[in-house]
């Protein structure tokens, strides 16, 4: 096996990619009762949004955490929706400095949603800026440098403003301290996937049966956006190769075409696996020392290949570094060497 061998172009990556752009938005559920999946954030939502209607006031500021491609900017869009408001789009860093920032607030209109993507990545000045809008719906700005510099306090329209992030554990207390409503977004289940990928088909009209949709929620890594990405290919698949019908069949053909086992794993995920196995003996290894085995990013690892392989109990981490699980020996048929102490006294003569 060469390890090097690792196609960038990740299908089961739950990051947007280019090619998302285009079939994400018209895939997006636009109501609460179109989303599938996450019954306890859509309840206490239906309550909060219900409220702030009675009340005729904006709804509450909202946080919105949890790994990526789980729907946080779809709920922002059906929060707008349910509140009968416009939404204005960005993300952390695309607002470079605070004038950005009030160039967005000052356009808003009186109840209207701003929704700012990976909020963790705000500079510290824009956060400054972002404080009193959130608090007192005001922009304080300087106008002017030194002795005749002087402040202008500008009102805004009440809004309310939706943050995302895929780690909450990055965002500064006093920003955290500002929002009415922290939601964490959970993985979903692979029955909740297969109605996803149902929809999906259809709204792309794609024949699909119920076990050619289960077969790819399986191995969707309980990611919406990776379950959409895989049916779009494997439809291909089926239109190329097939009669166009999404079957079980089909599914298990595309997805090993595709290098995708039965639990979603693909080859970087897999090298992970057999470089910490043949060229560390399982590990202990360090992340910056794994990363240059394979020739790719650290953080990528991180973010991309660990979390999954960590929750299906393949990986851990130990203070020296990352280790390999008996199940990751099972999963790539390998035998896991005996440790030492557990030796009988024939194995060691």
């Amino acid at each position: 096996m060469d390890i090097m061998d690792i196609d960038e172009n990740r299908l089961v990556s739950p990051e947007v990619s280019f090619e998302d752009a285009d079939t994400e938005q018209s895939l997006r559920p636009r109501t609460l009762e179109e989303y599938i999946g996450q019954e306890k954030v859509k309840e206490n939502l239906k309550v909060y949004i219900e409220a702030a209607k009675m009340r005729g006031e904006p709804l509450d500021h909202l946080l919105l955490y949890g790994p990526p491609g789980l729907g946080k900017t779809t709920l922002s869009g059906i929060i707008a929706q349910e509140m009968g408001v416009q939404i204005r789009i960005t993300s952390g860093p695309a607002i470079e400095k605070p004038g950005d920032l009030a160039a967005l607030l000052t356009n808003l209109q009186e109840g209207d949603v701003l929704f700012i993507d990976e909020i963790h990545r705000l500079s510290r000045q824009v956060e400054e800026v972002l404080y009193p809008a959130l608090e007192d719906y005001a922009l304080d700005i300087m106008i002017g440098k030194g002795p005749s510099a002087q402040s202008i306090r500008i009102n805004l329209p009440r809004f309310t403003l939706v943050g995302a992030t895929t780690r909450a554990g990055q965002l500064t207390g006093p920003l955290r301290d500002r929002f009415g409503v922290l939601l964490k977004l959970e993985l979903y289940t692979p029955d909740e996937i297969a109605k996803i990928v149902k929809r999906s088909a259809g709204i792309l009209n794609v024949p699909c049966t119920a076990e050619g949709a289960y077969a790819l929620a399986q191995c969707a890594r309980g990611t919406p956006r990776v379950a959409n990405r895989l049916l779009k290919r494997a439809r291909d698949f089926a239109m190329v190769m097939g009669d166009g019908t999404l079957n079980e069949s089909t599914a298990a053909h595309a997805l090993k075409r595709m290098d995708i086992d039965s639990l979603g794993l693909d080859t970087l995920d897999r090298s992970v696996m057999r470089a910490i196995i043949e060229m560390y003996n399982g590990g202990p290894v360090g992340l910056e020392t794994l990363a240059a085995a394979l020739g790719e990013e650290a953080i990528t690892l991180e973010d991309v290949c660990e979390p999954y392989l960590m929750q299906m109990g393949f990986l851990t981490r130990t203070p020296r570094g990352r280790c390999v699980t008996q199940l990751a020996y099972e999963h790539l048929g390998m035998r896991h060497p005996a440790p030492a102490a557990q030796l009988s006294l024939e194995d060691l003569q």
